[in-house]
């Protein structure tokens, strides 16, 4: 299977829960036309045309644009949490969660990385009682992180006198993969995962899980 096939059957398979066929097929054109010309470039009609569907058409299964944003930011940020969770919740050493949680949620931004463009770049366009919903999932994300490292300086496995400012900086490098990241580029999902909670766990002067 090459690159953009791949892509195409990652992207079928995140917004399986979304019914019926016609709401999936919308969010999954919107998801590309946020991540291609950006959520206040992008119409109503630019979706549904990706969709094979009339304008019409969407208003039948989303109100407006921003219903469709919200939508696709709620399914992605509630993975990232569920991600968070499990590792947190994992057993183990502080190091052992650490690189778990980081494994997956880089490898997550790598491999879905046209949903998470869209998801931690257009927040600003939500509405403010949706924005208010989403930081907050980002919030509880955050919280788990940063319990993992608190363990870690707590147990001295981890050189972390600022734990808010690492777990930040730890987010912040994981996001950031699907600003880079590419379906056909020199590296897999699977390696920047890898790669990534070894990074940080140098940056907290862990030893290799």
């Amino acid at each position: 299977m090459d690159a953009e096939a791949q892509e195409a059957a990652q992207t079928g398979e995140e917004w399986a829960d979304v019914t019926p066929d016609a709401a999936r097929r919308l969010v999954g054109a919107a998801v590309e036309a946020f991540a291609e010309r950006g959520y206040h470039a992008t119409t109503t009609r630019d979706i549904a045309g990706r969709a094979g569907m009339s304008p019409a058409a969407l208003y039948i299964h989303y109100k407006t644009k921003e219903e469709l944003l919200y939508r696709i930011s709620g399914i992605g940020h509630e993975k990232a949490l569920r991600i968070m969770d499990a590792a947190a919740g994992a057993g183990g050493s502080a190091t052992e969660r650490l690189t778990g949680a980081v494994r997956t949620f880089a490898r997550w931004h790598a491999e879905h990385h046209t949903t998470a463009r869209v998801i931690q770049y257009e927040l600003q366009a939500l509405s403010p009682e949706h924005y208010a919903e989403i930081t907050g999932l980002r919030r509880r994300t955050d919280r788990l992180l940063r319990q993992i490292i608190q363990d870690g300086a707590d147990s001295g496995e981890f050189k972390a006198d600022d734990v808010p400012g690492t777990t930040l900086a730890v987010l912040s490098l994981c996001v950031d993969v699907a600003r880079w990241f590419a379906a056909d580029g020199p590296r897999t999902p699977d390696e920047v995962g890898t790669l990534y909670a070894d990074l940080v766990l140098r940056m907290v002067g862990a030893d290799a899980a």
